[in-house]
């Protein structure tokens, strides 16, 4: 009998062969990860870490037998992160998503009420950066520092609401921030504001721009901030999964936040893919894709921009951007926006911008990235012409509304 499920299957992979992908948080990992994550290793239950770590953390071991190839894969999919970030810093693979991550790195320094400093959702910030709907703002106080008025973080209202609030950690990262995030800077204010009574830790979620990261083309968070959380996609071209670095002070907070204190057994097909994936963020092809993604997506906003829409902060520093119809286009929700591409075969998202005045199911733009079609093999050209013709879609779209 054919399964139900293939067919579904089918259907998903050829909306993704043929469909526009623009999702910012999206993109396609290469058959070697698929083959990985469809593996032996998925049968295999793991509880716990190897019993040596390749940075000499002792450990006791597994709390099942026959993982000998399961330790083999983890210390390997370990070693090869640290070598694409370039950091002695520990790392952890084990998160199964980027929530997942970010919930054990909170759970590692803070206790439930205590208080972090992080970017409001509706400025660019995540979920679980301290929204009242997440784990994040139900555990914690969360104090957000703003943006400027043409979107741009301000740093001055980090170093004022340090001073004010006294925060337990310092959270920099972002979902829809357009602009290069200055690690260096904050962590001098936080240095400033620190002295033998209090020093907040510092935490940046680089989910988005890892890639950039990766491949020098964003600051570095590394011998900067105390914890460091990624997801093992977007940018990264990986399995959907999380990763926490540390430093090594942190290494056993952090491992123990991850297991027991907040999963079970680790996916260990999934952790197969991630030291794949890692593979190929080590080569000089990851880097110059990554370099394309950028060019892209600048040339992306700029056509935008020449054609009269608003984007957030005036352009892009990275694989995203945000269209925001507050002004050009009052009558359009973010919302109708992405409906309407989706009837076109271009996948985006609905996202809120600063002084968003639309509830969050809304919105007032869109979010664009250019991370998975340029693995498609599009070219800025190509980009320009996508943006002309989202354009023309919208102006149509537009008129009906009159």
């Amino acid at each position: 009998m054919e399964s139900e499920v293939f067919k579904i299957i089918e259907k998903e992979r050829k909306r993704q062969s043929e469909n526009v992908e623009l999702i910012a948080s999206e993109n396609f990992v290469s058959e070697n990860v698929l083959k990985a994550m469809g593996s032996c290793f998925t049968n295999k239950y793991c509880e716990g870490y190897p019993a040596v770590r390749y940075d000499g953390l002792g450990r006791k071991g597994r709390y099942y037998g026959g993982c000998i190839y399961a330790d083999e894969v983890e210390e390997y999919c370990r070693k090869k992160w640290k070598e694409v970030f370039k950091t002695d810093y520990h790392v952890n693979v084990q998160p199964h998503a980027g929530s997942q991550a970010n919930f054990a790195a909170f759970m590692s320094v803070l206790s439930p009420g205590d208080t972090i400093l992080a970017m409001d959702l509706n400025n660019g910030g995540h979920l679980t950066h301290g929204s009242s709907v997440n784990f994040s703002g139900k555990l914690y106080k969360t104090v957000f520092y703003d943006v400027d008025d043409k979107g741009f973080i301000d740093y001055d209202d980090i170093d004022g609401k340090i001073k004010k609030h006294k925060p337990r950690l310092v959270l920099a990262g972002a979902s829809a921030y357009s602009r290069e995030i200055d690690f260096n800077r904050i962590g001098r204010i936080i240095k400033e504001n620190s002295d033998e009574t209090y020093r907040p830790y510092f935490m940046v979620d680089m989910a988005h721009i890892a890639g950039l990261v990766a491949a020098e083309l964003h600051q570095s968070p590394f011998g900067i901030a105390d914890i460091i959380t990624t997801t093992t996609h977007k940018t990264l071209r990986g399995p959907r999964g999380g990763m926490i670095f540390c430093k090594p002070e942190l290494a056993k907070q952090v491992d123990g936040a991850v297991f027991p204190g907040s999963q079970g057994g680790p996916l260990m097909h999934v952790i197969a893919a991630k030291a794949v994936a890692a593979e190929e963020a080590c080569t000089p092809e990851y880097k110059e894709y990554i370099a394309d993604v950028v060019r892209n997506c600048k040339a992306m906003a700029d056509e935008f921009t020449a054609r009269g829409y608003e984007i957030v902060t005036g352009g892009t520093d990275n694989h995203l951007f945000l269209v925001d119809f507050s002004n050009t286009h009052p009558k359009l929700s973010g919302k109708a926006v992405q409906d309407m591409l989706d009837e076109h075969a271009i996948t985006l998202n609905k996202n809120c911008v600063p002084n968003e005045k639309r509830s969050p199911t809304q919105t007032s733009g869109v979010r664009i990235g250019t991370a998975a079609e340029t693995t498609k093999g599009k070219t800025a050209e190509d980009f320009v012409k996508l943006a002309d013709r989202i354009d023309e879609l919208i102006t149509e779209y537009y008129k009906t509304l009159d």
